[in-house]
């Protein structure tokens, strides 16, 4: 491995390769003879951003062709967002990696306003999450919700130019970036619940390949691993996709394992949350089987197609 160059594969966008750069950074500070390359991709999700995600295929889409490069060997590994990876993978790929998460929070980027209960009557917030809208509209029933794909520094530029009143970004993004200063409100976890997985990155690779596996697994964190799997074992039970407004967030507490989910409809009419205390899990399995202990509980009395 000493005298190899791994290649890894990422996305093409700003926070992609930020994100990615940054996570091979920590890995060359592990290990220091390590040499790579960096292959970027352009993912379906990223070719169509003048459609929402639900109209044309899903998160999958941000994530099929690194796999792709990754099953034709022209990558070792490859660096997601964990709220991008779809519940079912390629048998012959696993997730090796996934390193200590940044804050999962929501953030409200209002530059003439400031805060959520500041916006004005009828304001206009941008999200295409509908888990965003659902958990916006529960405080402010009179926002207007539009629209907005794009990039970080797209949908910045729409709020900037006024098309918007507001937009709902995550937190980890603009940290990733360093462009933090631009949220003007922290949204707290019983305003806008993150989606599973949020902040999280996954890094995945090919499951025979035992050498980068194991410089993979350096970088590992345990903790973060075992509530993501905890936060999309909900995600199984639901059924959810990025049609499904879904949040679940799961977090130590001593040594309970603390997780909070809500679903709505498509609509987002019908409304279910729920939270209970796990003893801490005792490896990521057990956490997924805690997870959909209580996604079974919100798929009670909710409509079904």
């Amino acid at each position: 491995m000493a005298d190899s160059v791994l290649t890894y594969a990422t996305r093409r966008s700003a926070l992609a390769l930020a994100q990615s750069r940054a996570f091979v950074g920590r890995l060359r500070d592990v290990h220091g003879s390590l040499r790579t390359e960096e292959l970027e991709v352009v993912t379906s999700g990223d070719r169509f951003q003048d459609q929402p995600l639900a109209a044309i295929g899903g998160k999958g889409l941000f994530v099929k062709e690194i796999e792709d490069a990754l099953l034709e060997r022209r990558a070792d590994f490859a660096v997601h967002s964990m709220k991008d990876m779809p519940v079912q993978m390629p048998g012959s790929l696993v997730v090796a990696c996934v390193p200590r998460r940044e804050d999962p929070r929501d953030v409200l980027v209002a530059p003439r306003h400031g805060t959520l209960e500041a916006l004005p009557l009828g304001a206009r917030v941008g999200t295409a999450s509908l888990r965003r809208a659902r958990s916006l509209r529960a405080r402010r029933p009179d926002l207007v919700i539009v629209a907005i794909r794009g990039n970080v520094d797209t949908r910045l530029r729409k709020v900037e130019k006024g098309d918007c009143d507001a937009i709902v970004l995550a937190r980890a993004g603009l940290l990733r970036l360093g462009m933090e200063g631009r949220a003007t409100e922290v949204l707290s976890l019983g305003t806008s619940l993150p989606a599973p997985g949020q902040g999280a990155l996954a890094i995945e690779c090919r499951g025979d390949d035992a050498p980068t596996r194991e410089l993979l697994a350096r970088l590992h964190h345990a903790e973060t691993a075992i509530a993501v799997a905890a936060e999309r074992g909900v995600l199984v039970a639901l059924g959810g996709d990025c049609t499904t407004p879904l949040g679940a967030y799961a977090e130590r507490s001593g040594d309970l394992l603390r997780l909070r989910a809500f679903v709505a409809d498509k609509a987002g009419a019908a409304f279910r949350q729920g939270e209970r205390m796990f003893p801490w899990p005792a490896d990521e399995a057990d956490a997924v089987r805690m997870g959909r202990t209580l996604g079974d509980y919100l798929s009670q009395e909710m409509p079904h197609p």
